[in-house]
């Protein structure tokens, strides 16, 4: 009995450890500051790169960086119409997580200081 109550601590440590790395990963996804903006900006509804270049202040180029980036990581789907590519969001867990880390950062930024 012993050994299946080790065989299955084991297994429940892999399973969270797979579960940190995940969250690792997505937050080294969401580290940078400019992703932020675009999946805030893509929280209302989708938009192509001329539309989130006119609300977030940065070069085209940076832009589609960081927009690759997302849609690499399976964040946010594209969808091309004549010569403009849409972006949306997909992974509506991400804009959540998003919401709540920047509303509780913005709440301690708030704060009076003690």
């Amino acid at each position: 009995m012993a050994k299946r109550g080790q065989a299955g601590a084991v297994a429940e440590a892999a399973g969270q450890e797979e579960i940190f790395s995940a969250a690792a990963s997505l937050f080294r996804v969401l580290s940078a500051p400019m992703r932020l903006k675009i999946i805030k900006s893509l929280c209302v509804n989708e938009k192509n790169v001329s539309e989130l270049l006119a609300e977030i202040q940065t070069t085209q180029p940076n832009m589609s960086q960081h927009l690759h980036t997302l849609y690499q990581a399976g964040i946010l789907d594209k969808r091309r119409e004549g010569v403009q590519i849409h972006y949306r969001i997909i992974d509506e867990r991400v804009a959540n997580l998003c919401k709540v880390v920047c509303t509780q950062v913005a709440g301690d930024l708030d704060a009076p200081a003690s």
